[in-house]
């Protein structure tokens, strides 16, 4: 089956370009995706998964770099308006949609101002129901004012929200398709693949859009002639194809193959230096335990017995012997780094038995005496650290007791909040800490927002709403870090670890770049 669905490929490809291609040099980018993906419609992109695929075929208003700064895209310029409540964008004239039949004579047509009015309207209907609707929860109105302007207005300013519009929820639709065809599994956008062939949990495969509008000096981008995307589950098996050639790179450190190929320091093996490159940087994901704030347990209740439990463990051991020291141990904020406002002068929790048993005793609790066995919940994937936090606690005379549950009945115990101690983590929706405090805003409690521990404190509220309203971006970075350390005081949650974009592949993989989103950017990417 396998050479059957190789060679259709290639018979495609020989098809849809006249013969323009030597089917025997062709230079296809090979990953694999142990997470399923359930569709190709941007609107529904809240996962990695997804966004890594439909990156490859749309485009926004903007786009973000490697350094999270702010491009443009579709978009040529834009302005914001002095009190940062309207956007006004200029449209570029030279972006298609990629060519399908229910276009003029077969050929994708210019993208217009329109197109994002209809695109938009769609992602916040409430017929759709899309993950990605809360984008435009501070969108008063938007619409085009001609075919190459489209405005934007809010209802109360927000800086973050040039950010937001890079996400791949904003993409730009052409409605003639949408709306005719099943677009979920046959997408039309702008970017510089174009869809060619998915067989769920099997294949997909992204061909050259030879009419994508961005150029690299001058050089039609992108360099690639497809981009082909496997579905095996199993991490270790996709790590053995990865070092047989069969894959071009891989992404994250799984226990299976850690070892294998890192050194106990995150160094790379010696044996795979000269034939894997390593990529490394901080990546916009804490790693944390979270405390239900609400709960009838001493671990809600008493601030000491949290800032006990954060001080009463080793997260730098943690992190060389369970995860080859890749990340860097959450000593500070919530907050992680790679974002411009971390900061270091956030105080935070290191290891401390002597202080946390200083602080069980002040909580009434001497050694950890008349205090109930605390359950920490979890999934299999954080098993090893939640155990040795278990152990290093009951050395100071906490017992803790680890509970595993299924990845989504774990998700949804914890956002209807029937966990008193969970394990979580945070990946940013955009690069601004905003995306990182508004988990303790007593407006998002959650089932309603993301603040999962029902965090409240007044004073912390007034400093987010001001925060939020503040356009600079110095003033807005001494707010958020006086709220972060608000969290930290509160011990609300045990941060674990800044987690690390990891990145391993081929040497003949050229100018493959990625940002601390943890971006697939494969446009000017080149295969030697």
């Amino acid at each position: 089956m396998k050479w059957r669905v190789g060679f259709f490929i290639l018979f495609l490809f020989q098809i849809a370009c006249n013969n323009k291609y030597d089917n025997s040099n062709l230079s296809i980018f090979k990953y694999n995706e142990s997470a399923s993906i359930s569709t190709l419609d941007p609107a529904f992109s809240k996962d990695q998964a997804i966004n890594w695929a439909t990156s490859q075929i749309f485009n926004s208003l903007v786009k973000m770099d490697v350094n999270l700064n702010v491009q443009t895209s579709i978009a040529k310029s834009w302005k914001i308006s002095e009190d940062g409540k309207i956007y006004t964008f200029h449209l570029r004239n030279d972006v298609v949609f990629h060519d399908h039949e229910l276009f003029e004579n077969g050929k994708g047509r210019m993208v217009i101002a329109s197109d994002f009015e209809y695109s938009f309207n769609r992602l916040i209907s409430k017929d759709l129901a899309a993950p990605g609707n809360w984008v435009f929860s501070n969108v008063e109105t938007f619409k085009s004012l001609n075919d190459s302007t489209f405005q934007i207005q809010l209802t109360n300013p927000f800086p973050p929200f040039l950010g937001l519009l890079s996400m791949q929820y904003c993409s730009v639709l052409p409605k003639e398709i949408v709306e005719n065809t099943d677009f979920r599994s046959h997408p039309i956008g702008t970017g510089p693949f174009k869809f060619q062939y998915w067989k769920e949990g099997v294949k997909l495969v992204l061909r050259k859009n030879q009419n994508y509008f961005e150029t690299d000096n001058g050089k039609q981008l992108p360099y690639l002639d497809a981009v082909s995307i496997t579905f095996i589950k199993d991490k270790q098996s996709a790590f053995l194809r990865f070092i047989q050639g069969e894959l071009d790179f891989i992404s994250g450190l799984d226990p299976s193959y850690k070892d294998e190929i890192l050194t106990q320091d995150g160094v790379l093996q010696a044996k795979y230096s000269d034939k894997i490159n390593l990529q490394s940087l901080p990546y916009l994901n804490t790693e944390y335990l979270g405390f239900l704030m609400e709960g009838e347990s001493e671990i809600s209740k008493n601030v000491k017995v949290r800032q006990a439990i954060n001080f009463g463990f080793n997260r730098k051991k943690m992190l060389k012997y369970l995860r080859n020291n890749i990340g860097t141990p959450a000593n500070h904020g919530f907050v992680p780094k790679g974002l411009p406002s971390f900061s270091e002068n956030v105080i935070g929790y290191d290891y401390n038995p002597e202080k946390a048993k200083k602080l069980l005793m002040e909580a009434g609790f001497p050694n950890g005496e008349g205090l109930e066995t605390i359950i920490l919940s979890t999934t299999s994937s954080y098993l090893d650290l939640c155990e040795f936090i278990q152990s290093q606690l009951n050395e100071i005379g906490i017992s803790v007791e680890v509970q595993v549950n299924p990845p989504s009945t774990h998700r949804q115990m914890v956002a209807t909040s029937k966990l008193d101690f969970f394990r979580g983590s945070w990946i940013a929706d955009y690069p601004d800490a905003e995306n990182y405090l508004a988990l303790s805003y007593s407006k998002n409690f959650c089932p309603n927002g993301p603040n999962y521990t029902h965090f409240y404190n007044e004073e912390f509220d007034k400093l987010y709403e001001e925060s939020v309203k503040t356009t600079s971006n110095t003033d807005r970075y001494i707010l958020y870090n006086k709220m972060d350390q608000m969290i930290m005081d509160n011990a609300a949650i045990v941060p674990l670890y800044y987690d690390r974009v990891l990145r391993f592949s081929s040497k003949n993989i050229i100018n493959f770049k990625s940002n601390s989103q943890n971006l697939l950017d494969l446009s000017r990417v080149r295969k030697e």
